[in-house]
């Protein structure tokens, strides 16, 4: 289904308000309010993009879910590798391709390389989103922490290249990812970061792994703490997926753009992948 773009901010504003409210179990009419809809027209659009009603997508964002995740829906690493999910990952329908900076272009932090950056709205709120001709580099949320804090964060992680706020250069590709198209991506990491971040691919969606399942997957069982800090240091959030990493005791860890955006982001993903297995059931 094609899905107009005009409803990502009120989808991200929905979603935020159901987060901060999920406690008092929200009903619709007030949640509809919050978005500027009426209950009728909020239920449908809401139904259409997460694929769940809003009452249901409310059971997503309780605090147990991520148990829940941990217990029905944890993914071995080395399986999914075997069924072919690493490399070019799939995520829900968005196919990715990625391809690693050299060791030499790494080591020069990005010196000769321009990198256009712009703000775009999505389902979990604004995202800052940075990209060369070769390949999206950076996608990160300001929810939690605001611009400044954002695109300080990114840009200190090429403190050698030339930024250029150009949104229109990569509008194309927002546009392909947040209509479940394609992507490429170009990251830039040590090759310790690397393999974590090759690891995150193979998670599919609406599943979690846990930080011990990544580090025995690459081969460092014992280097639980490193493969967190590479998490956390995952340029391209969403696209590879850094958020379906939990601790094995079920909790969410943390989440380098903030907790509540990976609270969404789980629920949002749980939320799809239980609607499409609900319609193959009754097809």
């Amino acid at each position: 289904m094609t899905q107009d773009p005009y409803h990502h901010s009120i989808i991200a504003r929905a979603i935020a308000h159901i987060g901060d409210t999920v406690s008092g179990q929200p009903r619709l009419d007030e949640v509809a309010a919050a978005v500027g809809l009426s209950p009728a027209h909020f239920q449908r659009v809401f139904s259409q993009w997460v694929g769940v009603s809003p009452k249901k997508y409310q059971q997503y964002l309780t605090l147990d879910h991520a148990k829940h995740l941990l217990r029905d829906r944890f993914t071995l690493l080395d399986t999914a590798h075997e069924t072919g999910l690493s490399g070019t990952g799939r995520l829900h329908d968005l196919f990715l391709t990625w391809e690693a900076m050299s060791p030499g272009e790494y080591a020069a932090k990005g010196k000769g390389l321009t990198i256009h950056w712009g703000w775009f709205e999505s389902q979990f709120g604004e995202m800052l989103v940075m990209g060369t001709p070769r390949g999206l580099c950076g996608i990160g949320f300001t929810a939690e922490f605001g611009r400044d804090w954002a695109l300080a964060d990114m840009q200190a992680r090429w403190p050698e290249a030339e930024f250029v706020q150009n949104q229109a250069a990569l509008e194309a590709q927002v546009s392909a990812i947040l209509g479940n198209g394609s992507a490429n991506l170009l990251l830039i990491g040590a090759p310790f970061q690397i393999k974590v971040w090759e690891a995150l691919l193979t998670i599919p969606s609406g599943h979690v792994t846990t930080y011990s399942e990544i580090a025995h997957h690459i081969g460092t069982p014992k280097a639980v703490r490193a493969v967190g800090t590479a998490v956390g240091r995952n340029p391209v959030s969403w696209l590879i997926p850094c958020h379906r990493a939990l601790r094995k005791s079920g909790g969410l860890g943390g989440y380098h753009w903030g907790l509540p955006v990976k609270r969404a982001l789980l629920a949002w993903e749980a939320a799809r992948f239980d609607a499409q297995e609900n319609e193959q059931e009754i097809a």
